[in-house]
């Protein structure tokens, strides 16, 4: 039967959605160091009337935000996840130019957590939930290289989970069902011994820096080799290189090189065989080079997914958005990995990216259109409507 939306969305104030936007883009928040953004919705949840619940999960620097609201009995928990933290660039205040909020996270992700926020009112306060409820869990510790997701896995296990996820991310063109496995790595290669000026340089001294080009072409070719493997709406592996460190001075041969990069994968499930592919490939140019290879870090952001077209959390989605914006939102990949990846695979729980089409994320221009967010918020108070009572 079809659900009079009119009222709910009656509820959605779009001054009220702006004021928390922009008081959470107002305070700083830097990977590992959001404990003052969490307080400050905490504040605004529990001066909405919300019992806020501040589960530690393992970051007691920043414990995490939850709030339940239960609508009526039976149906499904829809959760809404939206991290706190920024990456580590200069602060930028908030501020509205020309309809749209800039500053520092207004994009990613502050921006598509007041929507969420704000369509939980909308649901409390409109009644409108017959059955089910509503999950909205904020958290530090997501932006990498400085975080490793840890306050998210915590709450993970200690069950804060939903039968379904909404990660109002700046993806708003499409609907991925499918993603990417992604490991971060940073490889050090080093050699015994001090740095040296190249005129004295013994011809069987171990070339660091020359081992690190090797390696970034050998990563050329593992990229060109793994991107044949693809999948239907997930894409092609691959392998990257986006930085390598080595030396003081343009005629110096230095002891130490450091190359980062990230791997991709589209096979669920294959994160230890694309590990000992990885490590095979290290040994094999440390015999050769006569340097010393090791792994800094290889941090598994995510692992990769696919999602059923026919997934109730789907269907209910694309509904709220035919209803919202007139049509259906195509389907397509995630071209990043988030949260969703891990609520996939550690919770068992579908998990699905939409927010609102942002600009200039991890950049000091972060700024989203006003109309964006209300659009996001009425999209997530209506899926809740034809997700939560199953």
């Amino acid at each position: 039967m079809d659900i009079d939306t009119s009222d709910i969305l009656a509820h959605i104030d779009p001054q009220r959605l702006l004021d928390t936007a922009t008081a959470l883009v107002a305070v700083p928040s830097p990977t590992r160091d959001a404990g003052a953004a969490a307080d400050c919705l905490a504040a605004i949840l529990a001066a909405d009337g919300f019992e806020v619940e501040r589960p530690v999960a393992d970051w007691p620097q920043a414990p995490a935000v939850a709030v339940r609201y239960r609508g009526g009995e039976g149906g499904r928990v829809l959760q809404f996840n939206g991290h706190l933290d920024t990456v580590h660039l200069p602060f930028d205040p908030p501020r509205v130019v020309d309809d749209h909020l800039c500053g520092s996270g207004a994009s990613d992700m502050k921006g598509g957590l007041a929507a969420a926020v704000e369509a939980l009112r909308a649901l409390r306060d409109s009644g409108a939930l017959a059955a089910g409820g509503i999950l909205l869990t904020a958290h530090d510790h997501h932006e990498g290289p400085w975080g490793d997701r840890r306050q998210l896995l915590a709450l993970i296990r200690d069950g804060y989970v939903g039968d379904g996820v909404l990660l109002p991310e700046y993806l708003a063109h499409l609907l991925p069902l499918g993603g990417r496995g992604q490991a971060i790595f940073s490889v050090d290669i080093e050699r015994d011994g001090e740095p040296v000026h190249e005129v004295l340089r013994q011809p069987d001294l171990p070339d660091v820096l020359g081992t690190g080009a090797e390696f970034v072409m050998e990563i050329r070719a593992l990229n060109k080799r793994v991107s044949t493997i693809c999948a239907e709406r997930v894409g092609c592996e691959s392998a990257f290189v986006g930085r390598i460190e080595s030396g003081e001075i343009f005629n110096q041969s230095p002891t130490a090189c450091r190359v980062e990069g990230t791997r991709r994968w589209v096979r669920p499930g294959t994160v230890d065989a694309v590990r000992a592919e990885f490590d095979a490939l290290l040994s094999d140019l440390e015999e050769r080079s006569g340097t010393r290879i090791g792994l800094a870090d290889w941090e598994v952001t995510g692992d990769a997914f696919q999602i059923d077209e026919a997934d109730p959390l789907v269907t209910a989605l694309q509904k709220a958005h035919s209803s919202v914006a007139g049509k259906p939102l195509p389907l397509g990949v995630k071209p990043f990995v988030d949260d969703g990846n891990q609520f996939i695979a550690r919770a068992g729980i579908t998990a699905l990216t939409h927010g609102p089409a942002a600009l200039g994320a991890h950049t000091t221009q972060e700024r989203v259109p006003v109309d964006e967010l209300l659009r996001v918020a009425r999209v997530y108070a209506l899926t809740a409507l034809g997700f939560c009572p199953g």
